[in-house]
Parts: C-alpha cells; sequence; structure tokens
C-alpha cells in the first residue's frame, strides 16, 4: 500500500513537468493507480491488518507464531511453539469454554472459514492482562478436511466513539434500576426511562408533557420545596429523601438527586432527576430500629429506649423546672410460674402484665421492660411526688386479681421503687440504679409493696454493702466469734441452758452489734455461711468442753429461714458426728418467719431432726404472723417470750395479758416456756407467778465469751429468788 501511494505521488510530478500526449498518458496512469489506492484503502479499512497471528492444530497447540505476535505477548517462537493456546489465558479463564477452539466461523467462497470476531482477555509473558480482538479462520487441506486454525489478533481499542458512547449512556439510562426523570427549560417531562414506569407507575405516554407535580406527596412543607425548586433551578445539586405518590395513590420513600444541564451560553437546558425506591430499606431500618428500641417478648420499649425518652424529658425538665418520676417494678413468682407450668405460660404472663400496666398509664406515661420479670414506668411530667404513689398503687391493683393464662389463674405480685427527678438524680442511670434500691428495700417491707428513694436510703444502701464485703473477709480472718447467754430455771435458779449468740469483733471498729450485720447476712446470702459458721464453733466449743470433763446444759443455736431446706438434717448430723457431740447437747431455735412457709416439706424436715434427737424452739414468739394452728402441726418443744412483751411487765396491763395468754397456752400444750429480755426482779417475780419455765436476760448475765460461761458453770452460780 505503501509502495502503490510513492508511485502515485512520483507520477503526479512528472505530470506537471509533461503535456500533451504524455501528460494525458501519466495522468491516466495516475487515475488507474488512485483507483487501486482508494480500493486498497477501503480494503483496509474493511479488513485490517492483524497485529499479531498465530497457527494452532485442531487440538490448540501453537503450530505457528508471528513477530506481531512476540512483540504482543513477550514471548519468543521457540517459548510459544508446542505449547496449548491455554498458555496465553487468565487464570480465571479457565471456564472450560476456549475460544480460539469452539467458536463458529462462518464460510465464505475460497473455502476457508472465517469472519468469525470475538473480544477476549489474555495474559502476557510479564503477567499483565490485555484484551484483544479475536478473529478465526478455519484452514482446510486440498480434500477440504480442516487441518488448523489461523488465529488474527488486534489490540482492543480503550476508548468509545462518539456515537458508541451515546448508545451506550442511552443503554445504560434506560436499563438502570434507578428511575430517571428528565424536564426541559419549561419544567416539563420531556423523557422518562423504563425504572421510572416501574416505580411510579406512570407510562411514557401518562407523563411526557406533563411536569413533576404529578408525583408530589403533598407532605412536605414549603421550606423543603423551596429546597428543591432551587436545585432545579441551578443552584448546585440536591441530594436527599423525599416522599413521592406513585398512579395509584401510594405514597413512597425515595432517595432523590436533582442537577441541571447547561447549553453552550450556560442557560439551563434540562433539569434530571435519579431516584430510587427505598421502601424496602426504610422498612429494614424501621425493623432494625424496633429490634434496637423494643422488648422482642412484649413488644413494650426496652432500656435503651427507655433512657432515650427520660433523657430527653430530663432536658426539658430542667428548662422547664417541672418535675418527673421513674418507677421500677420487680413481678414476684415468674421464675416459680416459668419452672413449673413452662416458659410459654411465663411468657404469656409477662406479655398480659405489661398489658394490664398500659391499660392502668396515661398514654404519656413510657412502659418499658428492662429484663426478665422487670418493668419500668416513666412518668414524664408530675405535680407533685405523690402522684407517683398513685400509679405505683394502680399497678400493684392491676397484679391483685388473677391473671388467666390458657388454662392457668396465676397470682403474682410486685415490689416497686420510685425516684423523682431531679430531686433524686439528674441522670437516667442514677435514677434506674436508685429506684432499684428503693425497689429492693420495698421488697423486705410488710407495710408497703413500693418506696420512695432518698438519700439516706442511699447511704444505707452503700453501708450495706460495705458491710456484705467486711463481713465475707471476717469468715476467713477469724473475726466472729460465739458468745453464750445463760438461760437460768424459774424453779431452781440454775443454769438449765445457754443460747450461742454470734459476735463480730471488728479489726478497727470493735464489737458490731448483730443488728447490724444479721439482716445484711440476711440479704445477701451470706447468712448461710454465717449460720454453718455458728453450728460448726458451738459442736466444737462443746466438744471442748466435754473433753475438759464440764457438764454441760444444752446449747441453743439459731437457725434462719435460709437455711431450711431438706439436706439440713444432712448437715447437722454430719457436724455433729464430725465433733462427737450428742443431739440432746444442740438445740435449735426457729422464728415464726418459717412457720408461715409451713408446708408439708418444711414440717418433714421438723419431724427428720426431732427424730435425731435434737429440740426445736419458736423464738420471738408472737411478733409475726404465726396462729395457735401451727403449734398443733409443728413439733415445737419450747416457746420463748420476745422481750417487746417482757419489757412492760408487770405494769403494762396489755403485756401482762399477753405474757398470761402465751404461758396458759404453751401449758395446755405441753410446752416449756422461756421469757427473754428479763432484766429486773419485779419481771421475773411476774413471770414465776405466772409459771414460766426459764428466763434468759441481763438480770440474771448478759451475754459472755465461752471461758466466762464454763466459769460461772463450774462456781454453781445461781439466779436468786428474792420477794416481790
Amino acid at each position: 500500500m505503501r509502495d502503490m501511494l510513492e508511485r502515485c505521488l512520483a507520477l503526479s510530478r512528472q505530470a506537471r513537468k509533461e503535456s500533451g500526449t504524455a501528460l494525458a498518458a501519466t495522468l491516466a496512469e495516475l487515475d488507474a493507480l488512485l483507483a487501486a489506492t482508494r480500493s486498497g484503502i477501503a480494503d483496509a479499512n474493511t479488513e485490517p491488518t492483524a497485529d499479531a497471528e498465530l497457527e494452532l492444530d485442531l487440538a490448540g497447540y501453537l503450530t505457528g507464531w508471528s513477530a506481531g505476535a512476540q512483540r504482543m505477548f513477550g514471548y519468543a517462537p521457540e517459548e510459544a511453539l508446542g505449547q496449548h493456546v491455554l498458555f496465553l489465558y487468565a487464570e480465571n479463564d479457565d471456564d472450560g469454554n476456549i475460544a480460539e477452539l469452539f467458536f463458529e466461523p462462518s464460510a465464505d467462497n475460497s473455502g476457508a472459514t472465517g469472519d468469525a470476531r470475538t473480544e477476549v482477555r489474555r495474559r502476557k509473558k510479564d503477567g499483565e492482562l490485555i484484551w484483544v480482538k479475536l478473529r478465526l479462520l478455519l484452514r482446510h487441506d486440498e480434500a477440504g478436511d480442516p487441518v488448523g486454525m489461523l488465529v488474527e489478533l488486534n489490540m482492543a481499542d480503550a476508548a468509545l466513539s462518539a456515537s458508541d458512547k451515546i448508545n451506550l449512556h442511552a443503554r445504560i439510562i434506560e436499563d438502570s434500576d434507578q428511575g430517571v426523570l428528565i424536564t426541559d427549560a419549561h419544567e416539563r417531562i420531556v423523557s422518562i426511562n423504563s425504572s421510572f414506569t416501574r416505580i411510579t407507575g406512570y407510562t411514557p405516554e401518562e407523563s411526557i408533557g406533563k411536569t413533576p407535580d404529578l408525583l408530589r406527596s403533598g407532605v412536605h412543607d414549603a421550606e423543603f420545596r423551596a429546597k428543591v425548586r432551587s436545585a432545579m433551578q441551578g443552584e448546585g445539586p440536591w441530594r436527599g429523601e423525599i416522599i413521592g405518590k406513585r398512579k395509584n395513590g401510594e405514597l413512597f420513600p425515595q432517595s432523590v438527586t436533582i442537577s441541571v444541564v447547561r447549553d453552550e451560553q450556560g442557560k439551563i437546558s434540562h433539569t434530571f432527576s435519579l431516584f430510587s425506591d427505598i421502601s424496602v430499606h426504610k422498612d429494614a431500618e424501621a425493623r432494625m430500629q424496633r429490634m434496637a428500641n423494643y422488648d422482642s417478648l412484649t413488644g413494650l420499649p426496652n432500656l435503651c429506649l427507655l433512657n432515650q425518652l427520660v433523657g430527653q424529658a430530663l432536658t426539658e425538665t430542667k428548662r422547664s423546672q417541672e418535675h418527673g418520676a421513674l418507677l421500677v417494678i420487680d413481678i414476684t413468682r415468674i421464675g416459680a410460674i416459668s419452672d413449673t407450668l413452662g416458659h410459654e405460660v411465663g411468657n404469656g404472663l409477662l406479655c398480659e402484665i405489661g398489658r394490664l400496666f398500659r391499660l392502668s398509664l396515661r398514654e404519656a406515661d413510657v412502659l418499658a421492660r428492662l429484663d426478665g420479670h422487670k418493668f419500668a414506668v416513666a412518668l414524664l411530667h408530675i405535680e407533685k411526688r405523690e402522684h407517683a404513689a398513685i400509679v405505683a398503687q394502680k399497678l400493684l391493683t392491676a397484679l391483685a386479681a388473677p391473671i388467666v393464662i390458657g388454662t392457668h389463674s396465676l397470682q403474682v405480685g410486685g415490689h416497686i421503687g420510685i425516684t423523682v427527678y431531679t430531686e433524686d438524680g439528674t441522670d437516667v442511670s442514677t435514677l434506674i440504679r436508685y429506684a432499684d434500691v428503693a425497689m429492693n428495700k420495698a421488697a423486705q417491707n410488710i407495710e408497703s409493696a413500693f418506696l420512695f428513694y432518698s438519700e439516706e436510703m442511699n447511704q444505707r444502701a452503700k453501708e450495706h454493702l460495705r458491710i456484705e464485703s467486711e463481713l465475707r473477709r471476717a469468715l476467713s480472718n477469724n473475726e466472729l466469734m460465739l458468745y453464750y447467754q445463760p438461760k437460768v430455771s424459774l424453779r431452781s435458779g440454775r443454769i438449765v441452758g445457754a443460747e450461742a449468740l454470734l459476735r463480730w469483733r471488728h479489726p478497727v471498729r470493735g464489737l458490731v452489734s448483730p443488728g447490724v450485720f444479721i439482716p445484711v447476712a440476711e440479704e445477701t446470702g451470706l447468712i448461710l455461711d454465717l449460720g454453718s459458721w455458728v453450728l460448726e464453733e458451738a459442736c466444737r466449743q462443746v466438744r471442748e468442753w466435754k473433753d475438759a470433763n464440764l457438764i454441760m446444759p444444752p446449747i441453743a443455736v439459731n437457725l434462719s429461714a435460709r437455711q431450711f431446706d431438706s439436706q439440713l438434717p444432712k448437715r447437722i448430723a454430719a457436724v455433729l458426728e464430725r465433733h462427737g457431740v450428742q443431739p440432746d447437747q444442740i438445740n435449735l431455735e426457729i422464728t415464726e418467719s418459717l412457720l408461715v412457709r409451713g408446708t408439708d416439706n418444711v414440717i418433714a424436715i421438723m419431724n427428720e431432726l426431732v427424730a435425731m434427737g435434737m429440740a426445736l424452739a419458736l423464738d420471738d414468739f408472737g411478733t409475726g404472723y404465726s396462729s395457735l394452728a401451727y403449734l398443733k402441726k409443728f413439733p415445737i418443744s419450747t416457746l420463748k417470750i420476745d422481750r417487746s412483751f417482757v419489757i412492760g411487765l408487770p405494769y403494762e396491763e396489755n403485756d401482762c395479758a399477753i405474757a398470761r395468754a402465751i404461758v396458759t397456752m404453751a401449758q395446755q400444750l405441753r410446752q416449756e416456756i422461756v421469757a427473754e429480755g428479763v432484766e429486773t426482779a419485779e419481771q421475773m417475780s411476774f413471770l414465776r407467778e405466772l409459771g414460766c419455765d426459764q428466763l434468759q436476760g441481763y438480770l440474771f448475765s448478759q451475754p459472755i465469751p465461752a471461758a466466762d460461761f464454763a466459769g460461772m458453770l463450774r462456781e454453781g452460780k445461781r439466779l436468786a429468788f428474792g420477794n416481790r
């Protein structure tokens, strides 16, 4: 082709020098060459020369490798020939389809097949991946049988032509999953894509020529619409979320981008909007928000949402100087019901309790579920703290009647702690913590099932924590000891027994009163460890006295209701055996709170203890809620008149009547009577005349260490009876 062009140029120069016939001949030759040149250029445009050529046998192995192939791929002929064409493939292109072998070319009139083209990716020697245009020609032998293939390769063009780019962009817009809306300078719709119709329901015939107002939902205010219109007037792109309206009237959320197109003079010629229906995303977001902020069982707000709502109310309260309240409600018996009837019944009960609570509250009040059987109520605005008490009573009333779940009629109760903001606290976590403190105190309060928090209560809670921590250390640091208070016969005046009383000698504060640490031990469960220690120490001391040949009367040990379980007889028997102490040397004192639990199991445990040879005494009789029926059911051998009934003797008429009734009843039941807290001779004389059997109190002796008690026995100390 180049030689032909050079020949044309030479003839043109020659024609400028010649004239006449010679000139005509030269021009005729030039025309012929130009025609041939134009034909060659056309052929070249139709079939461009290949950048590289490969020859393959029918199995795909290389039999020919051009210089262009070496330049394109970097392999010398000796490196390429004999290899399978797959060595030019990218690693992840090995999908079982070898383009050079399975491409279907068409046949031409020459007996060769060709004109089969595709664009493929191939790998160079240095690892670089390139895109090439592949053309396959099938070679035949003289008999017409295929013998191999000629593969022509050209580098693929990176850039698109202007027309290809326009066509590509048009296809992208039409096939986009986003809706496309194009308006002219007069805000008339001039073009939409198929996704616009799919999302909105409007066809091109129904949209073209209209304005975008056909999608307006009417839910946005004037300020919002002004921002959108500013973007349409060229004040910069706008991105945001809009509520649109479909053809069927349904409102839907959409994510929108609005931009403008300007002409050569800079004037706005068109505005285009790209939008997506985000209903699915909004639904998913709403579900996630619900999971994060609401209890999955009851559907009530959870702690996270309660924090948000009360936090907002606190901010408003600080500004308005108003008040609010937070109530924490602990539902009793949920665990026992779930264990007995199954978690499905327990869950149904919690849902029903949530419903009942909701009916008892105002719409503005917030009801939340905190955890397993604990709810919270936020009264965001109250005028007086007493109003919170009214709500608490309503909630407790809602729990008063049996709750029907399926075939079960279930009875539950509740304890409520109340905090008032900003009086008790100024942040949500503090209010909840203080309400918890008040709720726990309410659980121990017989008179009321709800309590308000106060700073005094908080200080007591902190003190309880300190005592608990130090009491645990006391158990391991040998700070505990037993004192013994003698029991004296009102007939002989002799010592007939003693009560082992726990004492705590604190390394800093000295002797700590049992009235301080025993309630903490009961509340925290430490009473189990203390009770075990007392029994162990009492038996050890009795054994020590026995080894010292000291005849010791029975020693009474107090039992907590928490210790009273089916394994109690076995535990006591093990301690007695370990120290070689007989059962009749240890008496057990219980309180009326245990009798209130008077189930068959408790009676069975008591009978087992008595069968072992142990005696049971009922301590502080008359201060609890026991009835005379208990004394008939339980194998009690001794009643102890509480000191609160002794202190007024013999001058308080009511105390005298109560003491007389207890003594008379015990005599009828053949039970021994021990009067506690006897401090005066007048008290002693009155009780002796009533027929009381024993006394215990400061009149004879206060609680004393083990050595002093042993000395008292050795000396034979007796109670002196005098005249009234």
